[in-house]
């Protein structure tokens, strides 16, 4: 079971396999070879932060279980969406329909690139919903900052658009966006993948 001391959750490196559904040694290696951050105890055993390992998932594209993301929620891991759409009609739709759809969600709205940098950088939502044809940003640009960036706390990109482009899915796919969606789009296939890949 999963330490508390001070509301701060840490994991043995057998309970990190167990929640990502590998062998011990995967987890072990994943932190000696650098791609999971870990301290080490008195002992020698390695224990990882609850947060980074919710990082490490999201960034990976793992399904979190809504277990760990119920006890990130206590820790101040909030369970939160960012949509960044210009279209007010269809921003405050989505807004609705998840709010009512997945349970206990935070939903935080931004209608330009401004709104969505400052909403990253200060709530660092768990989520992002965004189209590509931003007004004061490009959207391409947009996920890749998300991807390289530690500021914003590695949220899940779902991309929506319009652009019929061949290869936009693939773009944004390698710029880190979890999933990418076509309008027009039915809501609950997107509620569905997030709640699919966040555990919500």
């Amino acid at each position: 079971m999963a330490k508390e001391s001070n509301k701060t959750v840490v994991y043995s490196a057998l309970e990190v396999a167990n929640i990502c559904g590998v062998v011990n040694q995967t987890a072990i290696n994943w932190i000696r070879n650098g791609y999971l951050s870990a301290f080490s105890t008195p002992g020698g055993q390695y224990r990882v932060y609850q947060d980074t390992l919710i990082n490490f998932m999201t960034e990976r594209k793992m399904r979190i279980p809504s277990d760990l993301m119920e006890q990130g929620d206590a820790d101040g891991i909030t369970r939160s969406i960012l949509i960044v759409d210009d279209d007010k009609g269809l921003n405050s739709v989505m807004a609705k329909y998840l709010q009512r759809d997945l349970e206990n969600v935070q939903i935080f709205q931004a209608y330009d690139g401004f709104e969505a940098g400052a909403l990253l950088a200060d709530k660092k939502p768990r989520c992002v919903i965004m189209d590509l044809d931003i007004p004061g940003i490009d959207g391409f640009n947009l996920c890749s900052k998300i991807r390289d960036s530690n500021d914003f706390g590695k949220p899940q990109v779902y991309v929506i658009t319009a652009l019929t482009d061949e290869g936009v899915e693939k773009r944004v796919k390698d710029l880190g966006a979890t999933e990418f969606f076509r309008k027009p789009f039915e809501m609950k296939d997107l509620s569905d993948k997030i709640r699919n890949y966040s555990g919500f």
